[in-house]
Protein backbone atom coordinates (compact mmCIF):
# COMPACT_ATOMS: atom_id res chain seq x y z
CA UNK A 1 0.00 0.00 0.00
CA UNK A 2 0.99 3.59 -0.52
CA UNK A 3 1.78 5.25 2.81
CA UNK A 4 -1.00 7.88 2.83
CA UNK A 5 -4.31 7.06 4.51
CA UNK A 6 -7.53 9.06 4.20
CA UNK A 7 -8.65 9.97 7.73
CA UNK A 8 -12.43 10.35 7.73
CA UNK A 9 -12.75 12.70 10.70
CA UNK A 10 -12.52 16.06 8.91
CA UNK A 11 -14.72 15.48 5.85
CA UNK A 12 -16.31 18.34 3.87
CA UNK A 13 -19.53 19.60 5.43
CA UNK A 14 -22.73 21.09 4.06
CA UNK A 15 -23.13 23.08 7.28
CA UNK A 16 -19.83 24.00 9.01
CA UNK A 17 -21.64 24.14 12.35
CA UNK A 18 -22.98 20.59 12.05
CA UNK A 19 -20.39 17.81 12.07
CA UNK A 20 -22.99 15.29 10.95
CA UNK A 21 -23.76 17.19 7.72
CA UNK A 22 -21.14 15.45 5.57
CA UNK A 23 -21.16 16.66 1.97
CA UNK A 24 -21.51 13.28 0.30
CA UNK A 25 -21.06 14.55 -3.26
CA UNK A 26 -17.79 16.32 -2.44
CA UNK A 27 -16.63 13.28 -0.50
CA UNK A 28 -17.36 11.12 -3.55
CA UNK A 29 -15.18 13.33 -5.72
CA UNK A 30 -12.35 13.17 -3.20
CA UNK A 31 -12.61 9.41 -2.68
CA UNK A 32 -12.69 8.81 -6.43
CA UNK A 33 -9.53 10.85 -6.92
CA UNK A 34 -7.85 9.12 -3.97
CA UNK A 35 -8.55 5.65 -5.35
CA UNK A 36 -7.73 6.65 -8.93
CA UNK A 37 -4.27 7.71 -7.78
CA UNK A 38 -3.64 4.27 -6.31
CA UNK A 39 -4.44 4.87 -2.64
CA UNK A 40 -6.68 2.43 -0.75
CA UNK A 41 -6.57 3.13 3.01
CA UNK A 42 -9.67 4.71 4.62
CA UNK A 43 -9.62 5.30 8.37
CA UNK A 44 -12.92 5.83 10.17
CA UNK A 45 -14.22 5.39 13.73
CA UNK A 46 -17.46 5.06 15.65
CA UNK A 47 -17.63 8.69 16.95
CA UNK A 48 -16.29 10.57 13.91
CA UNK A 49 -18.70 13.18 12.54
CA UNK A 50 -21.25 12.45 15.24
CA UNK A 51 -21.43 8.78 14.26
CA UNK A 52 -21.92 9.48 10.53
CA UNK A 53 -18.39 8.84 9.25
CA UNK A 54 -18.78 5.07 8.99
CA UNK A 55 -22.07 5.49 7.14
CA UNK A 56 -20.48 7.98 4.74
CA UNK A 57 -17.72 5.47 4.02
CA UNK A 58 -20.37 2.88 3.14
CA UNK A 59 -22.24 5.21 0.80
CA UNK A 60 -19.22 6.73 -0.91
CA UNK A 61 -16.73 3.86 -1.10
CA UNK A 62 -18.16 0.47 -0.11
CA UNK A 63 -21.27 0.66 -2.31
CA UNK A 64 -19.36 2.05 -5.29
CA UNK A 65 -16.17 -0.03 -5.42
CA UNK A 66 -15.30 -3.74 -5.28
CA UNK A 67 -14.07 -4.86 -1.85
CA UNK A 68 -10.52 -5.45 -3.06
CA UNK A 69 -10.23 -1.81 -4.16
CA UNK A 70 -10.16 -0.35 -0.65
CA UNK A 71 -8.87 -0.92 2.87
CA UNK A 72 -11.15 -0.21 5.85
CA UNK A 73 -10.02 0.67 9.35
CA UNK A 74 -12.35 1.32 12.26
CA UNK A 75 -12.07 1.31 16.04
CA UNK A 76 -13.87 0.06 19.14
CA UNK A 77 -15.10 3.05 21.20
CA UNK A 78 -13.67 1.81 24.49
CA UNK A 79 -15.31 4.60 26.53
CA UNK A 80 -18.74 3.33 25.46
CA UNK A 81 -18.22 -0.18 26.82
CA UNK A 82 -20.18 -0.60 30.05
CA UNK A 83 -20.58 -4.37 29.97
CA UNK A 84 -18.96 -7.18 28.00
CA UNK A 85 -21.94 -7.59 25.66
CA UNK A 86 -21.42 -4.06 24.37
CA UNK A 87 -18.33 -5.22 22.49
CA UNK A 88 -20.28 -7.58 20.25
CA UNK A 89 -23.21 -5.19 19.84
CA UNK A 90 -21.11 -2.20 18.80
CA UNK A 91 -18.81 -4.26 16.58
CA UNK A 92 -21.77 -5.65 14.64
CA UNK A 93 -23.26 -2.16 14.41
CA UNK A 94 -20.00 -0.92 12.90
CA UNK A 95 -19.90 -3.70 10.32
CA UNK A 96 -23.43 -2.75 9.30
CA UNK A 97 -22.73 0.99 9.23
CA UNK A 98 -19.63 0.46 7.11
CA UNK A 99 -21.39 -2.09 4.92
CA UNK A 100 -18.58 -4.64 5.10
CA UNK A 101 -18.21 -8.26 6.21
CA UNK A 102 -14.80 -7.67 7.77
CA UNK A 103 -12.42 -4.89 8.74
CA UNK A 104 -8.93 -4.90 7.31
CA UNK A 105 -7.63 -3.17 10.45
CA UNK A 106 -9.45 -2.77 13.73
CA UNK A 107 -8.25 -0.97 16.84
CA UNK A 108 -9.10 -0.44 20.46
CA UNK A 109 -9.61 3.31 20.25
CA UNK A 110 -7.59 6.02 22.05
CA UNK A 111 -6.25 3.93 24.90
CA UNK A 112 -5.14 5.52 28.14
CA UNK A 113 -4.63 3.91 31.53
CA UNK A 114 -8.30 4.10 32.52
CA UNK A 115 -9.44 2.60 29.21
CA UNK A 116 -6.82 -0.15 29.35
CA UNK A 117 -8.23 -1.16 32.73
CA UNK A 118 -11.72 -1.29 31.20
CA UNK A 119 -10.50 -3.48 28.35
CA UNK A 120 -8.77 -5.83 30.77
CA UNK A 121 -11.99 -6.21 32.79
CA UNK A 122 -14.19 -6.60 29.71
CA UNK A 123 -11.74 -8.86 27.83
CA UNK A 124 -11.52 -6.38 24.96
CA UNK A 125 -8.18 -7.82 23.90
CA UNK A 126 -9.64 -11.31 23.74
CA UNK A 127 -12.63 -10.00 21.82
CA UNK A 128 -10.65 -8.50 18.95
CA UNK A 129 -8.44 -11.60 18.85
CA UNK A 130 -11.53 -13.80 18.51
CA UNK A 131 -12.93 -11.60 15.75
CA UNK A 132 -9.65 -11.97 13.92
CA UNK A 133 -9.88 -15.77 14.29
CA UNK A 134 -13.44 -15.60 12.90
CA UNK A 135 -12.22 -13.67 9.84
CA UNK A 136 -14.10 -10.50 10.76
CA UNK A 137 -10.85 -8.60 11.35
CA UNK A 138 -7.69 -9.09 9.33
CA UNK A 139 -5.30 -7.16 11.61
CA UNK A 140 -5.67 -5.99 15.22
CA UNK A 141 -4.04 -3.19 17.20
CA UNK A 142 -4.78 -0.06 19.23
CA UNK A 143 -4.52 3.69 18.99
CA UNK A 144 -2.79 5.35 21.92
CA UNK A 145 -2.96 8.60 23.91
CA UNK A 146 -0.90 8.25 27.06
CA UNK A 147 2.68 7.97 28.28
CA UNK A 148 5.48 5.61 27.32
CA UNK A 149 5.30 3.73 30.62
CA UNK A 150 1.78 2.53 29.83
CA UNK A 151 2.69 1.76 26.22
CA UNK A 152 5.55 -0.46 27.38
CA UNK A 153 3.18 -2.31 29.71
CA UNK A 154 0.67 -2.93 26.91
CA UNK A 155 3.28 -4.16 24.46
CA UNK A 156 4.75 -6.53 27.05
CA UNK A 157 1.37 -7.92 28.04
CA UNK A 158 -0.23 -8.12 24.59
CA UNK A 159 2.30 -9.34 22.02
CA UNK A 160 -0.62 -10.44 19.83
CA UNK A 161 -1.32 -6.88 18.67
CA UNK A 162 0.08 -6.21 15.20
CA UNK A 163 0.14 -2.40 14.92
CA UNK A 164 0.06 0.73 17.06
CA UNK A 165 -1.42 4.08 16.06
CA UNK A 166 0.49 7.04 17.56
CA UNK A 167 0.39 10.83 17.41
CA UNK A 168 3.63 11.80 15.67
CA UNK A 169 4.76 15.02 14.02
CA UNK A 170 8.01 16.94 13.91
CA UNK A 171 6.94 19.35 16.64
CA UNK A 172 5.84 16.61 19.06
CA UNK A 173 8.76 14.29 18.31
CA UNK A 174 10.74 15.37 21.41
CA UNK A 175 7.76 16.69 23.40
CA UNK A 176 7.94 15.59 27.04
CA UNK A 177 4.14 15.55 27.15
CA UNK A 178 3.37 13.60 23.96
CA UNK A 179 6.55 11.45 23.98
CA UNK A 180 6.29 10.65 20.28
CA UNK A 181 9.90 9.51 19.87
CA UNK A 182 9.92 7.42 23.04
CA UNK A 183 6.67 5.70 22.07
CA UNK A 184 7.87 5.17 18.49
CA UNK A 185 11.10 3.61 19.76
CA UNK A 186 9.12 1.23 21.97
CA UNK A 187 7.14 0.06 18.94
CA UNK A 188 10.40 -0.52 17.06
CA UNK A 189 11.77 -2.50 19.99
CA UNK A 190 8.67 -4.73 20.03
CA UNK A 191 8.51 -5.08 16.26
CA UNK A 192 5.17 -3.29 15.87
CA UNK A 193 4.68 -1.11 12.77
CA UNK A 194 3.29 2.34 13.47
CA UNK A 195 0.30 4.12 11.94
CA UNK A 196 0.70 7.89 12.35
CA UNK A 197 -2.17 10.18 13.35
CA UNK A 198 -1.98 13.98 13.59
CA UNK A 199 1.09 14.32 11.32
CA UNK A 200 0.11 17.94 10.61
CA UNK A 201 -0.90 18.52 14.26
CA UNK A 202 -4.55 19.20 13.57
CA UNK A 203 -3.69 21.33 10.53
CA UNK A 204 -1.38 23.63 12.49
CA UNK A 205 1.74 22.53 10.63
CA UNK A 206 0.00 23.36 7.37
CA UNK A 207 -0.12 27.00 8.51
CA UNK A 208 3.40 27.60 9.73
CA UNK A 209 4.90 30.98 10.74
CA UNK A 210 6.23 33.12 7.91
CA UNK A 211 9.86 32.43 8.77
CA UNK A 212 9.34 28.69 8.41
CA UNK A 213 7.35 29.10 5.21
CA UNK A 214 10.30 31.02 3.72
CA UNK A 215 12.65 28.29 4.89
CA UNK A 216 10.58 25.59 3.19
CA UNK A 217 10.05 27.54 -0.02
CA UNK A 218 13.74 28.40 -0.20
CA UNK A 219 14.44 24.71 -0.69
CA UNK A 220 11.37 23.75 -2.74
CA UNK A 221 8.99 26.54 -3.81
CA UNK A 222 6.33 24.03 -4.87
CA UNK A 223 6.19 21.98 -1.65
CA UNK A 224 3.41 22.85 0.80
CA UNK A 225 4.08 23.05 4.56
CA UNK A 226 1.79 20.02 4.97
CA UNK A 227 3.99 18.01 2.61
CA UNK A 228 7.01 18.59 4.84
CA UNK A 229 5.07 17.40 7.90
CA UNK A 230 3.62 14.29 6.26
CA UNK A 231 6.85 13.28 4.53
CA UNK A 232 8.68 13.70 7.84
CA UNK A 233 6.45 11.05 9.41
CA UNK A 234 6.42 8.78 6.37
CA UNK A 235 10.23 8.84 6.32
CA UNK A 236 10.45 7.10 9.70
CA UNK A 237 11.50 3.51 8.90
CA UNK A 238 8.94 1.82 11.16
CA UNK A 239 5.98 3.88 9.92
CA UNK A 240 3.61 1.87 7.76
CA UNK A 241 0.91 4.49 7.14
CA UNK A 242 0.40 8.23 7.68
CA UNK A 243 -3.17 9.42 8.11
CA UNK A 244 -4.39 12.79 6.91
CA UNK A 245 -7.85 14.16 7.70
CA UNK A 246 -8.56 15.86 4.38
CA UNK A 247 -11.43 18.34 4.18
CA UNK A 248 -11.37 19.44 0.55
CA UNK A 249 -10.09 18.50 -2.87
CA UNK A 250 -7.19 20.95 -2.65
CA UNK A 251 -5.79 19.14 0.38
CA UNK A 252 -6.31 15.76 -1.26
CA UNK A 253 -4.65 16.83 -4.50
CA UNK A 254 -1.67 18.17 -2.58
CA UNK A 255 -1.23 15.14 -0.32
CA UNK A 256 -1.59 12.57 -3.07
CA UNK A 257 0.75 14.46 -5.41
CA UNK A 258 3.84 13.91 -3.28
CA UNK A 259 2.76 10.62 -1.67
CA UNK A 260 1.89 8.92 -4.97
CA UNK A 261 5.58 8.28 -5.58
CA UNK A 262 6.81 8.89 -2.04
CA UNK A 263 10.42 9.93 -1.54
CA UNK A 264 11.77 10.00 2.04
CA UNK A 265 13.32 13.24 3.29
CA UNK A 266 16.99 13.54 2.42
CA UNK A 267 19.64 14.77 4.86
CA UNK A 268 19.28 18.39 3.79
CA UNK A 269 15.50 18.26 4.19
CA UNK A 270 15.87 16.68 7.62
CA UNK A 271 18.11 19.58 8.56
CA UNK A 272 15.48 22.07 7.40
CA UNK A 273 12.87 20.33 9.54
CA UNK A 274 15.21 20.66 12.51
CA UNK A 275 15.57 24.38 11.81
CA UNK A 276 11.80 24.76 11.49
CA UNK A 277 11.27 23.04 14.83
CA UNK A 278 13.79 25.36 16.47
CA UNK A 279 12.08 28.44 15.02
CA UNK A 280 8.75 27.35 16.47
CA UNK A 281 10.30 26.57 19.82
CA UNK A 282 12.11 29.92 19.91
CA UNK A 283 8.72 31.58 19.77
CA UNK A 284 7.25 29.59 22.63
CA UNK A 285 5.71 31.30 25.63
CA UNK A 286 7.64 29.39 28.33
CA UNK A 287 11.27 28.54 27.40
CA UNK A 288 11.33 25.20 29.21
CA UNK A 289 13.85 22.62 27.94
CA UNK A 290 12.26 19.70 29.87
CA UNK A 291 15.41 18.95 31.84
CA UNK A 292 13.17 17.97 34.79
CA UNK A 293 15.48 19.46 37.41
CA UNK A 294 12.40 21.30 38.69
CA UNK A 295 10.42 18.14 39.41
CA UNK A 296 12.99 16.43 41.64
CA UNK A 297 11.70 17.03 45.13
CA UNK A 298 8.44 18.74 44.15
CA UNK A 299 6.19 18.01 47.15
CA UNK A 300 3.08 18.12 44.96
CA UNK A 301 4.51 15.91 42.18
CA UNK A 302 3.49 18.45 39.53
CA UNK A 303 4.46 17.54 35.94
CA UNK A 304 5.94 20.98 35.32
CA UNK A 305 7.73 20.44 31.95
CA UNK A 306 4.85 18.44 30.52
CA UNK A 307 2.30 21.10 31.47
CA UNK A 308 4.54 23.85 30.06
CA UNK A 309 4.91 21.94 26.78
CA UNK A 310 1.15 21.64 26.40
CA UNK A 311 0.62 25.29 27.35
CA UNK A 312 3.14 26.36 24.70
CA UNK A 313 1.37 24.27 22.07
CA UNK A 314 -1.99 25.79 22.95
CA UNK A 315 -0.58 29.33 22.81
CA UNK A 316 0.99 28.80 19.40
CA UNK A 317 -1.87 26.78 17.97
CA UNK A 318 -5.16 27.80 19.64
CA UNK A 319 -7.08 25.39 17.43
CA UNK A 320 -5.34 22.53 19.29
CA UNK A 321 -6.77 23.50 22.68
CA UNK A 322 -8.93 20.35 22.94
CA UNK A 323 -6.01 18.10 22.01
CA UNK A 324 -3.74 19.81 24.56
CA UNK A 325 -6.46 19.54 27.21
CA UNK A 326 -6.76 15.82 26.51
CA UNK A 327 -3.07 15.26 27.21
CA UNK A 328 -3.18 17.58 30.22
CA UNK A 329 -5.98 15.56 31.79
CA UNK A 330 -4.14 12.30 31.14
CA UNK A 331 -0.98 13.57 32.83
CA UNK A 332 -3.01 14.98 35.74
CA UNK A 333 -4.29 11.50 36.58
CA UNK A 334 -0.87 10.61 37.99
CA UNK A 335 0.56 14.03 38.87
CA UNK A 336 -0.41 17.11 40.83
CA UNK A 337 -2.34 19.90 39.17
CA UNK A 338 -0.73 23.26 38.51
CA UNK A 339 -3.11 24.94 40.95
CA UNK A 340 -1.89 22.62 43.71
CA UNK A 341 1.48 24.37 43.74
CA UNK A 342 2.30 25.50 47.30
CA UNK A 343 4.89 28.03 46.06
CA UNK A 344 7.78 26.49 47.97
CA UNK A 345 10.02 27.64 45.08
CA UNK A 346 12.36 24.65 45.20
CA UNK A 347 11.69 24.23 41.45
CA UNK A 348 12.80 27.78 40.63
CA UNK A 349 16.02 27.28 42.59
CA UNK A 350 16.84 24.27 40.40
CA UNK A 351 15.81 25.67 36.98
CA UNK A 352 18.82 26.22 34.65
CA UNK A 353 16.65 28.49 32.47
CA UNK A 354 15.69 30.70 35.45
CA UNK A 355 12.01 30.41 34.54
CA UNK A 356 9.41 31.97 36.81
CA UNK A 357 7.84 28.57 37.31
CA UNK A 358 5.33 29.56 39.99
CA UNK A 359 3.84 32.36 37.89
CA UNK A 360 3.76 30.19 34.79
CA UNK A 361 2.02 27.37 36.64
CA UNK A 362 -0.74 29.88 37.36
CA UNK A 363 -1.06 30.44 33.62
CA UNK A 364 -1.29 26.68 33.09
CA UNK A 365 -4.01 26.44 35.73
CA UNK A 366 -5.99 29.24 34.08
CA UNK A 367 -5.66 27.57 30.67
CA UNK A 368 -6.44 23.97 31.59
CA UNK A 369 -8.12 23.81 34.99
CA UNK A 370 -10.92 26.32 34.66
CA UNK A 371 -14.31 24.65 34.33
Amino acid sequence: MKKLGFGLMRLPLVNPDDQTSIDIEKFKEMADRFIKRGFTYFDTAYPYHGGKSEIALREVVVKRYPREAFTVTSKMPVWAIKEEGDLERIFNEQLEKCGVDYFDYYWLHALNRERVEVMERMDGWGFIARKKAEGKIRHIGFSFHDDSVLLAEILEKHPEVEFVQLQINYLDWDSPAIESKTCYDLCVKHGKPVIVMEPVKGGSLARVPEAIDKLFKGYNPDASPASWAIRYCASLPNVMMVLSGMSNMEQLEDNTSYMQDFQPLNDEEQGIITQATEVIRDAIAIPCTACHYCTDGCPQHIAIPEYFSLYNTMQQFPELKNNSKLYHDLIAKSHGLANECIECAQCEAQCPQHIDIIDNLKLVAQAFEQS
